[in-house]
């Protein structure tokens, strides 16, 4: 049987430098299981970060489940409905085009320092992945009451009825990642 993979989607201005893709792959390579984790660099054009996934998923050798942060959740919703898979959303974006729609002009990505134009042609590809419906069973929804970009609410009508984890406090980042990780891990079939 082959074990289960993990795909992290992190966020807009993001990038697998970010301390939660850092410490989820630390703790499976820790775990000897390194080689089932993958953190791609996704491009800041929303088709071409969907195109990066899908040729990951394509790739994999076995089930996989996606974990994806604020807009990487996005992606993870529109991904898990149409291939059939299970997702961990941390804190998402659920309304992507509106959220985002009021960050058009030069953005820069927070690891890197790189910069991007963020274009009204991506807030329209935005609304192109938004999912019309969601399969609650599909999910694992992590979010804080404290998300300073984000309403959690949004996130916890959206994704009624599936797995949830509402913990009071907190910010964008998700502080209390690290004490969540085995229920992520176990929920990812590892």
């Amino acid at each position: 049987m082959v074990a289960p993979r993990i795909l992290y989607l992190h966020g807009f201005c993001s990038s697998p430098a970010s301390w939660k893709a850092r410490l989820l792959g630390e703790r499976l390579i820790g775990a000897g299981l390194g080689e089932r984790f993958a953190c791609p660099t996704l491009p800041p054009v929303p088709f071409a970060a969907i195109a990066s996934a899908e040729k990951l998923l394509a790739a994999a050798d076995g089930p996989t489940t996606l974990v994806g942060s604020s807009l990487g959740g996005y992606y993870a919703s529109w991904l898990a409905e149409k291939y059939d898979l299970r997702a961990v959303l941390i804190n998402p974006a659920v309304m992507a085009p509106a959220l985002l729609g009021g960050l058009v002009g030069t953005q820069t990505n927070f690891h890197t320092g790189e910069t991007f134009e963020f274009t009204p042609e991506h807030v329209d590809q935005l609304r192109a992945l938004a999912t019309p419906s969601v399969t609650p069973e599909r999910y694992l929804l992590l979010v804080e009451t404290g998300d300073e970009v984000l309403d959690y609410r949004l996130a916890l009508a959206r994704y009624a009825g599936s797995r949830q984890v509402v913990i009071d406090g907190g910010d964008h980042s998700f502080v209390h990642f690290p004490d969540l990780l085995p229920q992520i891990i176990e929920f990812c079939g590892l």
